[in-house]
């Protein structure tokens, strides 16, 4: 539920930042009661388990950036901790649905793209019978691609899956889960949170704004005279961790989301995923011995995630609100 915006009341920086962490912690403790009734081997995968993962990671993730962001307001050793050990959770819970979407995408493309155009066919001037030619060798090696990027993925899921439960069942987790279901009753506030939201508050989240602007000024141009510079996605990356971390500050301060960001948030999250699934092909077509066919299959098939590492890019650009848009010079 939205609560009110919280901007020009003069609550004070208790009564907003606490209801939203408890109302996380509350979200967090549901996600856990989910995983203790889909925890079987039988249910890996399935709509319940990862409904509980999902939200588990959501939780986790608008706590340990609330706790980043305002922890001037909090008790700073507990939230350091907290936040250390939320972000370790979060990480583990998120390989193994990383890695699936990450298959089933790679997967996708290659059905598609066996029976299409070549991505090295949308360069004009191309001969028709070489384009054949390669169509026909995407054809011989794609099978065996997907069959290769399914072992391999596969694997890696499984090896996620198992460390997802063997984290969840640690003392190191139930030590987190302690220390959430204490924040769904009381939250370890500092001093200074009992002063007026908008002098304590305001100032951090505003910070978090500006060092999401300044991460997307930094953001290249546009890159359509150099389209496969991988080195630029860590900037990406970066900004959209800092999209992430404004989002969740401005929730909290303004009771709900930003929906300006809604746009810019997707296309990032699926520049990232294109971007992974890219290197994912690339590191395949790396195997040793593996044929021609298959190497040229994995080539084609980076060269497409890369197409679509522009394309989000280009989204990017065009939905972003601010003045200072990134554009092409």
């Amino acid at each position: 539920m939205r609560r009110p915006d919280h901007s020009t009341t003069t609550l004070s920086a208790e009564a907003v930042l606490a209801p939203y962490l408890r109302e996380q912690a509350a979200s967090f403790l549901r996600g856990l009661r989910l995983h203790g009734e889909h925890n079987a081997p039988a249910d890996a995968g399935t709509q319940g388990a990862d409904e509980a993962a999902r939200t588990l990671r959501r939780a986790a993730r608008r706590i340990s950036g609330t706790l980043h962001t305002f922890r001037g307001a909090l008790e700073p050793a507990w939230a350091d901790q907290l936040r250390t050990e939320l972000a370790w959770l979060s990480g583990t819970l998120a390989r193994e649905h990383a890695y699936a979407t990450r298959l089933g995408r790679l997967l996708e493309a290659l059905h598609q793209l066996s029976g299409a155009a070549l991505p090295a066919a949308r360069t004009p001037g191309d001969a028709s019978a070489e384009s054949a030619k390669e169509r026909a060798a995407l054809g011989v090696g794609a099978a065996r691609a997907g069959a290769l990027l399914e072992r391999r993925l596969t694997l890696a899921r499984t090896r996620a899956h198992s460390a997802a439960l063997q984290a969840l069942g640690s003392s190191r987790f139930h030590a987190v889960a302690d220390a959430v279901a204490l924040l769904a009753s009381e939250v370890p506030l500092s001093a200074t949170a009992a002063e007026p939201a908008s002098e304590v508050l305001h100032s951090p989240a505003e910070l978090a704004e500006q060092r999401m602007l300044d991460a997307v000024a930094a953001l290249p141009p546009d890159e359509s005279a150099e389209p496969y510079n991988e080195a630029h996605d860590a900037l990406w990356h970066q900004a959209r961790l800092l999209l992430r971390l404004h989002r969740y500050a401005h929730e909290v301060v303004r009771g709900g989301a930003d929906p300006a960001l809604t746009g810019p948030g997707h296309a990032l999250d699926l520049h990232r995923d294109a971007a992974e699934a890219a290197a994912a092909a690339a590191d395949a077509a790396r195997t040793p011995r593996i044929a021609p066919a298959t190497a040229y299959a994995l080539g084609v098939l980076h060269a497409d995630q890369r197409h679509e590492v522009e394309a989000a890019r280009s989204v990017f650009r065009e939905t972003w609100p601010y003045a200072a848009a990134v554009t092409a010079p």
